[in-house]
């Protein structure tokens, strides 16, 4: 199982599970991604649109070893098994839909 990060472009789910394969868009953590780094390097080819256009989401491992994802409330139930095997989860995961300001895109009204 993977942590990472997440966005739905135009319908599809685009996933970074954790490998280490982009060390500029690590987290200080240094386990996981962060949206804003990562962007810089994966961004669509001719997208300008900067990291926090499209909903975005996050899938974090719990002590016990169970996955949680968080993400925004614009990325529908039907993504869950995407998610599930883009990150390579196993048996049930928690889904947080986080409405802070944090995962606001451009569906929210600011």
């Amino acid at each position: 199982m993977y942590k990472g990060v997440f966005w739905l472009i135009d319908g599809e789910l685009v996933a970074f599970p954790f490998d280490g394969s982009y060390p500029d868009g690590t987290a200080k953590s240094g386990d996981t991604y962060n949206h804003k780094l990562l962007w810089d390097i994966v961004h669509p080819k001719g997208c300008r649109k900067p990291f926090d256009y499209y909903p975005r989401g996050r899938v974090e491992l719990s002590g016990k070893g169970k996955a949680v994802i968080y993400m925004s409330p614009h990325i529908g139930q039907e993504y869950i098994d995407v998610i599930k095997i883009k990150f390579r989860l196993i048996g049930d995961v928690t889904v947080k839909y986080d409405n802070s300001r944090h995962y606001r895109c451009y569906t929210d009204v600011f």
